[in-house]
C-alpha cells in the first residue's frame, strides 16, 4: 500500500484531523520514564485542575471537569473518583459555598503531572530529533498558538 503525501492546501487541511487522532494515540510511546495507560488517562482530569489553579481560575468541580473535557457529568465523576482513589486528587469543601465540593491536586498528583510533562517533552524531543532546530521551535510555537485559539471554538 502506498502512502500519499498531502500536497495541496485542501489535502493538507483534510489531513489535520486524522493527524490529531494519531497524535493522541502516540502519547503511549515508550520513551524515557514511560507511564501506564491508566495514569496517562488520569492526566486528562489532573490537567484541568492544574491549569485552573495556575490561572487562578477559581474552584474546580466535577461539573467543570465534565464541561472542559466534553464528557457527560457521570463520566467525569467516575474519572475524578478514580483519580481520588489513586491519590492524585483530593476533595474539599468550597470556600465560596460550603455545600459544593471542589477538587485540588495532591502532592502525588503534582508529581504525576511533573512526570507527565517530562514524558511529553521526551516524546517531542525524540520525535523531532532529526528536525532542524528552527522547525522544532516553529512547530512548538504554532502548536501553542493553535491550542490557545481553541478556546474561541469552545466559546462560540
Amino acid at each position: 500500500m502506498t502512502t500519499h503525501e498531502p500536497v495541496t492546501g485542501d489535502e493538507l487541511l483534510n489531513a489535520v484531523g486524522p493527524a490529531f487522532g494519531k497524535l493522541r494515540r502516540s502519547s503511549l510511546l515508550e520513551v524515557a520514564d514511560p507511564m501506564s495507560p491508566k495514569d496517562l488517562g488520569r492526566t486528562l482530569v489532573l490537567n484541568v485542575v492544574m491549569e485552573a489553579e495556575q490561572r487562578d481560575a477559581g474552584e474546580v468541580t466535577v461539573g467543570a471537569v465534565a464541561e472542559h473535557l466534553g464528557v457527560d457529568p457521570s463520566v467525569a465523576s467516575r474519572m475524578v473518583s478514580d483519580s481520588i482513589k489513586a491519590g492524585y486528587l483530593v476533595r474539599a469543601a468550597s470556600q465560596e459555598d460550603g455545600r459544593r465540593t471542589v477538587l485540588h491536586l495532591s502532592d502525588e498528583g503534582r508529581e504525576l503531572m511533573a512526570r507527565f510533562r517530562r514524558h511529553q517533552r521526551s516524546a517531542f524531543e525524540y520525535i523531532t530529533a532529526d528536525w532542524p532546530e528552527q522547525e522544532r521551535l516553529d512547530f512548538a510555537r504554532l502548536m501553542l498558538k493553535y491550542v490557545a485559539s481553541q478556546e474561541a471554538l469552545r466559546q462560540r
